[in-house]
């Protein structure tokens, strides 16, 4: 059956096509012969039609895609298309930061439900917070403390040495900083932080391990589909992509799997159908990134693997249950 997928994302000039994920899973789509529309979702609108679903709207362009570096997309023109009516499958992909914008969008979104499937569900994207959602999974995690105050953070850093701090709905690496056991400029660190993000941030201890790799596993409907472990570049302790790391080829250890067994349930019931979790050392759960994964490039690079295909079955899967619902 052909879909009408829309793809909720940045603007395709700034697509990065060796490694960007949103642009692989276009690539599948399209060529499973789905119809691919491409809309910034700052022209995401509702208007009242009497009932509380009222109409969702947006600015959609057709685009052909290519892995052509510097002319990897075609667009069509861009048209008001009634999201309910016009589409069947919305792809939620533009990048973080998960903010009130981020929100207030999913959950306009999040009034299509049963009428076009929206990946990942948008009220759930809601309720799970990247750096909130893992605390349900503290046990996996390291020592973690989440505050404002540095009277709090001081008496964290004397219990556990080095530390980094994070933003609390931070994503790609980005201001992530360690400071040292003595505390040197936490106060200056902490000034900042505080007057950059209303919210508290995250600290925990600095991980030594993280030298070996910060491991992103993809689960597609609660199921392992594939790894890849990431090492810090040259002079870096963040081993993000985005910041200079590399990956290479990875299996799970046995930690691994307990934390993806433990979790893998619960994400599916969510419907949280492509997620990317980081764990550190082999054994520290740190993040469950649900707004817009990635990795998944590279994990079938290094693995030989589709995990751009499971993605899209199980996006077709919810759709035909959707429709047979209905």
């Amino acid at each position: 059956m052909t879909l009408r997928i829309a793809v909720q994302m940045d603007p395709m000039e700034s697509v990065k096509i060796a490694g960007d994920s949103s642009f692989a899973l276009m690539l599948g789509a399209q060529a499973r012969g789905h119809e691919i529309f491409h809309y910034d979702v700052g022209t995401l609108a509702w208007e009242s039609d009497g009932t509380p679903r009222g109409r969702i709207t947006a600015h959609a362009a057709p685009v052909e895609v290519r892995r052509v570096e510097g002319d990897h997309f075609t667009m069509g023109d861009p048209l008001q298309v009634d999201l309910a009516h016009d589409m069947d499958v919305i792809l939620m992909r533009q990048d973080p930061p998960f903010d009130l914008g981020y929100i207030s969008a999913a959950l306009l979104l999040d009034r299509l439900k049963g009428q076009t499937l929206v990946s990942n569900d948008p009220r759930e994207v809601v309720n799970a917070p990247e750096k909130m959602f893992v605390l349900d999974y503290a046990q996996f995690m390291p020592p973690t403390l989440i505050a404002r105050t540095m009277d709090e953070v001081r008496a964290f850093q004397q219990k556990h040495g080095a530390i980094v701090v994070k933003p609390l709905h931070g994503n790609g690496g980005k201001a992530i900083f360690k400071l040292d056991a003595d505390g040197t400029n936490a106060s200056a660190l902490f000034e900042v932080f505080n007057q950059t993000w209303p919210e508290a941030h995250m600290v925990q201890p600095f991980l030594p391990e993280v030298s070996e790799g910060d491991k992103r596993i993809v689960l597609v409907d609660g199921e392992f589909a594939g790894a890849i472990n990431r090492k810090p570049g040259e002079g870096e302790f963040r081993s993000n992509l985005a910041q200079g790391g590399y990956a290479e080829a990875a299996t799970l250890t046995a930690r691994e799997e307990e934390i993806c067994a433990a979790m893998g349930p619960e994400l599916a019931r969510r419907g949280l159908t492509f997620v990317g979790i980081d764990v550190i050392g082999g054994k520290w759960l740190t993040e469950i990134n649900v707004t817009s994964p990635t990795g998944i490039v590279a994990i079938d690079r290094f693995n030989g693997s589709d995990t751009v295909g499971a993605i899209l079955d199980a996006v077709e899967r919810r759709h035909a249950a959707m429709v047979a619902a209905a």
